[in-house]
């Protein structure tokens, strides 16, 4: 938590610099708005951090077109905490705000236009509302695989959430098949600390729990867990909730 206090502090101060400088709706000022705010997200206050996502987002209204890029990253940015605050109506009604702009300025199989998406998937998938979901899912792999390199992150990302769909409705040998997928790329392309691995080593472990196979269970649960502690302050609420998780699957050794 002292990198994140150390980074805030260095970024307020810049952008305390910037207001002295720079008119009050300069582009630069909304860009440190959004790297304060990506710190508040880290840190998991996320409160705070929708409070100057939408500084951003009010400075980049006042001075761009409304059609701009620019625009849809503030509002995938807001509608990220709402989605983490669990307010999935509004966070779905600011998502959908970032795909109309993303139809309107890039072409149907463009990469981002497919994060945005994803995005409205990630919701759904929250929701509960599984279909849809995994519907728009599928939508974004085709277009990830059609338009991006076989070993690129976001294809991994995009294998992870229709695993993660498939665990939710119980179908777990395909939710792990997903699951695998994602990591054979993570592990390629990613640090061995990044929190996406520990996420699918999560993912997977949990899979084995859910078919009583539980020393694979905790073999997977505790390589996340590793990864985790490297990675993530040591407050952080995943490390916690995988640590109850771990000592769940002992008890059914």
């Amino acid at each position: 938590m002292g990198e994140y206090s150390e980074a805030l502090s260095s970024l307020e101060k810049a952008l305390e610099i910037q207001q002295k400088t720079l008119p009050s709706n300069h582009p630069s000022l909304a860009t440190s708005y959004n790297n304060i705010g990506l710190v508040y997200n880290n840190m998991e206050e996320y409160s705070k951090a929708l409070s100057i996502y939408e500084k951003a987002l009010e400075i980049f209204q006042n001075t761009l077109p409304l059609d701009h890029p620019l625009l849809a990253t503030s509002y995938n940015n807001i509608g990220m905490m709402y989605k983490n605050m669990e307010q999935y109506s509004k966070a779905l009604s600011i998502y959908e705000k970032a795909v109309e702009i993303c139809q309107k300025s890039l072409p149907s199989n463009h990469p981002d236009l497919a994060t945005s998406y994803n995005n409205i998937g990630s919701v759904y998938n929250s929701m509960g509302e599984y279909s849809k979901a995994l519907s728009i899912y599928e939508k974004v792999l085709e277009i990830w695989e059609n338009s991006l390199p076989s070993n690129h992150p976001r294809l991994a990302a995009s294998y992870h959430n229709i695993g993660l769909v498939y665990d939710n409705i119980g179908e777990y040998s395909k939710a792990f098949s997903y699951y695998e997928k994602a990591v054979e790329i993570w592990e390629k392309t990613l640090p061995s600390n990044h929190p996406h691995l520990a996420t699918s080593y999560w993912c997977m472990g949990s899979v084995h729990e859910n078919m009583n196979d539980y020393a694979k269970a905790l073999s997977y649960l505790e390589r996340a867990l590793d990864i985790l502690q490297r990675a993530l302050p040591p407050t952080h609420s995943n490390i916690k909730d995988v640590k109850e998780n771990i000592e769940i699957v002992k008890r059914k050794l």
